[in-house]
């Protein structure tokens, strides 16, 4: 099955050094003022407090000293990590510009690393805000589009294959990949809701398959995905409400996700979907509203929605018999066309996160899809 219906092997992710596991070690065996430091799995609210208690000397001091943690803790200050992050990302970018005069690496790997460097720098300039970041084997990152301490709305990008730091931003096609997505989304926003104070966050802070293989093919990686998906919503700031935008793969992770989200999610949208990994949108057991569009000519209608003994993710979010809400994508083109400036598919997001669902468009003339807008709406879809 695998051989005739577009799954193709695939190569393992690179072994590489794991700087952010060294860090965990220094921080578990850290302290300030005399005090060890809490565990780096305390719940955010308990990180919270005691990033609370700090003074702005202290908390400075920990983000120096500790920055691939500090970066990385669901919990602490949003403008901490993001300073954190800078410390960590101009570290990160020492060592590949070492990188690149090692004559113990290939012409190929020093090529590899001179990417890894000029990323690094534009991730790292004083105007961006990262809110995770990991350099460890491909890389993982976040990035925060608008005041996300202040905001009232926040919608979450979850990209599918072939996510790292390397294709975290393109500059053709810019909104193909994370960063283009979450600005082109960030501007549909303000433009749809100028009032609604809103955020987007560009979210590759989970290890994707490489390739349309057999990794995108199981659930595995979306599993340990949806882990960190849900602890990201859960910590953070505010009270906002949260729209989780999930683009090919990400919409399987999402659907894992779901059966396990805050309650503060009210939507989940799907786009150019595999499968959420369930049969109807029902199985979701979620009280968030699901919906799900593709365009006419996305390849990934030709994949087979089943799942057999672990491979595939199940019934095609757009189908009738899902119980998905089924949006237009029209003006899209092709598997990463979504996020294009002027696409309904885009619009349709917007209204989505500044919290405008009865505002969408809908796949058919005539649909239902904005019919019965209050929570728990699919939890008892037949």
């Amino acid at each position: 099955m695998l051989a005739t219906t577009g799954w193709t092997a695939v190569r393992s992710h690179k072994p590489a050094a794991d700087p952010r596991a060294a860090a965990l070690s220094a921080w578990l065996h850290g302290s300030i003022g005399g005090h060890p430091l809490p565990s780096p799995q305390s719940a955010p609210d308990v990180l919270a407090r005691f990033f609370g208690s700090l003074g702005g000397h202290e908390r400075e001091r920990l983000a120096e000293r500790y920055p691939l943690v500090v970066g990385n803790l669901n919990g602490a200050p949003v403008e901490l990590r993001y300073r954190a992050n800078r410390i960590a990302l101009e570290a990160a970018r020492t060592v590949e510009e070492h990188r690149t005069h090692s004559t113990g690496l290939t012409p190929a790997g020093r090529d590899d690393a001179a990417r890894r460097m000029h990323r690094f720098d534009s991730l790292a300039e004083d105007d961006r805000q990262i809110l995770a970041f990991d350099p460890n084997g491909d890389g993982r990152v976040a990035e925060v589009f608008g005041d996300l301490d202040r905001a009232e709305r926040v919608s979450v990008i979850v990209p599918g294959v072939d996510t790292n730091v390397l294709t975290f931003e393109k500059s053709q096609r810019s909104y193909s990949a994370p960063v283009g997505m979450a600005q082109s989304l960030y501007a549909a926003e303000q433009a749809a809701s100028p009032d609604t104070r809103t955020a987007v966050i560009a979210w590759a802070d989970y290890t994707s398959p490489v390739g349309v293989g057999v990794e995108a093919a199981t659930g595995k990686l979306a599993t340990e995905g949806a882990l960190r998906l849900r602890a990201l919503v859960r910590a953070l700031p505010g009270s906002s409400q949260v729209s989780l935008v999930c683009h090919s793969y990400g919409s399987v992770v999402c659907g894992v996700a779901a059966r396990d989200l805050s309650p503060r999610v009210t939507d989940v949208a799907v786009a150019g979907s595999p499968g959420m990994r369930a049969e109807h949108a029902s199985d979701l057991r979620t009280s968030a509203r699901i919906w799900a569009m593709r365009d006419e000519d996305d390849w990934i209608q030709g994949v087979p929605h089943m799942e057999v003994g672990g491979l595939g993710h199940g019934a095609d979010p757009v189908s009738e018999g899902f119980g998905a809400r089924v949006l237009s994508a029209a003006g899209a083109r092709g598997h990463a066309g979504y996020f294009a400036p002027g696409t309904t598919s885009l619009a349709n997001f917007a209204d989505i996160g500044v919290g405008r669902p009865a505002s969408v468009r809908c796949a058919a003339a005539g649909s239902t899809c904005t019919g019965n807008l209050g929570p728990m709406a699919n939890s008892s879809a037949v």
